[in-house]
This record gives C-alpha cells, structure tokens and sequence, in this order.
C-alpha cells in the first residue's frame, strides 16, 4: 500500500513537471554531483600541487567572494538578458574553472580560475543557478504544487552531492591503489568535474518557456536598490533575510567539506573509501 502511494505520488510529480522542468531537475543533479565531486579532494589536490595552506586559505576565500559577485551580477541581470542565457553562462564559468585548475599549479592563475570561475569548495550550491532555477521553477509549474515541486528539488540535489562526493572518494582509492600517482589521481577528478560542468551546459541549452517576459518593463528604478539588486518593495525583507542566513553562512566557512577531507586525511590517515563513504552520510 504504501509502495503504491509512494509510485502514485512520484508519477503525479513527474506529471506536473514541463519538459523546461524535466531539463531544470537533470541539470541540477549534474550539478550537484560535480560539486560533491569535486569537493572533497580540492584542498588535497591543491596541497599536492604544492600551495602552502596560507595560499590555500586564500585561493578557498577568493572562490567564495568571486562566486558571490558574479553570482550578484548574473542574477540580478538575469530576468532582462535572459535566464537561459545566464545559466549557460554559469556552465562555462564551472568549466573555465575546473580546466584552468586541472592544468596549471600556479598560484596567480589558480586565483584567477577561482575568483572569476564557479568551483564549490563546500560541495553545496554555489553560482546563479540556485536563485534562476527557482525563479523558473515557481513560474513553470502550478501554485498549489510549487512547495512539493521544491522539496523534490532540493532531495535530489542533496543525493546527487552525496553520490558524488562517494564517486570521487572511491574514484581517487581506485586509481592510487593501481599505481596511479595522488597528483594525478586528483587532477582526474577536476578534469570530471569540467566534464560534468560542460554536460550541464548542454542540458540547459533546450530551455524554451523560463523567460520572464516583459521583464525590461519591471516597475521602479528609482533607487540604488531597485536599480542594482533588481529589489522592490520585498528589499527590506530580504535583506533582513540575507543577514540572517549570513550568520549560517559564516560559521559554515569554517568547515568547509574541502577542509575537513583534508584534516581527516593528514590527521587520522583515514583512507580516501573511508572520507568518500562519510561524506556521502553527512550530505544525504
């Protein structure tokens, strides 16, 4: 019985979703398994190419900050250049990123991959899709079914991070236990992540029906708000919002998925299998 209900639902929810929100949830799981990918061998990687743990902590602010900006300034353009167009922009940031890291061990290059491109050193959501595929969710899909609808989307997200953050663990013991070099073992999992990162592109290129039209004709430009933030009247209550979440925001910066992975590897020796199969329990 409660197999049935369980199928009934699952079908009504993939019902309501449009062909754009079929497109919406795929990328989403691309996504999220590349940040969980990727996450929990980034600051071992950057280690064994070299950087001091200074140059890290530099390297891991400057991804943060730089995401943060672009993300401000796509988002905020977004309903007037086009949602599509700024979620593919996003992709190539995620590529940009993941090549120029994969290749090169230089710390002013890596600064720049970091600042201007999208990498996820907490292996949760960074960039502008979050705020772009929300938007185009809500406007997509029916009222009365807009919370479930987001529900799904935020489960299959957390389970696409678990998944890859075991995907990479187990990918980097599998090849070192071959013989494979740590510096190359790591390297192979940043060269998926700009795979994955190119495969998401793809799958936002087909979104028809996101766009918000008449968006060139919003109300009010009057003030510094409106005009930079793309705020209305709701300003005083995000903003409120936003000093909440940043207090949240803040603590979690102190333990990044990046840096535990590395604390727990330098500290306890725990084996790659070992981290990959915790941090898919603690995202999950």
């Amino acid at each position: 019985m409660a197999q049935r209900s369980l199928a009934s639902r699952l079908s009504r929810f993939f019902e309501e979703l449009t062909g754009d929100g079929g497109f919406l949830f795929t990328t989403r799981i691309v996504r999220m398994f590349a940040y969980g990918f990727l996450s929990v061998i980034l600051v071992l990687y950057l280690a064994e190419v070299g950087l001091a743990e200074t140059e890290i902590g530099v390297l891991l602010t400057l991804t943060l900050l730089g995401d943060t900006a672009i993300s401000l300034w796509i988002t905020t353009h977004a309903d007037r250049i086009g949602r599509r167009r700024m979620l593919i922009l996003g992709s190539i940031l995620m590529v940009f990123a993941g090549i120029l890291f994969a290749f090169t061990g230089n710390f002013i290059l890596l600064l720049i991959a970091a600042t201007i491109g999208v990498i996820s050193p907490s292996g949760n959501e960074v960039g502008p899709f979050l705020s772009i595929e929300q938007a185009s969710l809500s406007q997509i899909v029916p009222d009365e079914r807009r919370t479930g609808i987001f529900a799904w989307y935020n489960l299959v997200g957390s389970f696409a991070t678990a998944l890859g953050a075991l995907a990479g663990g187990f990918l980097v013991q599998a090849l070192q236990d071959s013989g494979v070099a740590a510096l190359v073992s790591y390297r192979a999992i940043i060269i998926g992540y700009a795979i994955l990162a190119g495969r998401s592109r793809v799958v936002h290129a087909p979104l028809s029906g996101i766009e918000l039209s008449g968006a060139a004709d919003s109300p009010g430009r009057s003030s510094p708000y409106q005009s930079w933030l793309g705020l209305h009247r709701s300003r005083r209550i995000i903003l409120k919002l936003s000093a909440l979440f940043s207090l949240d925001a803040f603590a979690g910066g102190f333990v990044l998925q990046s840096i535990v992975a590395y604390w727990f590897t330098s500290v306890f020796r725990w084996s790659r299998a070992s981290w990959a199969a915790f941090f898919s329990g603690r995202t999950s």
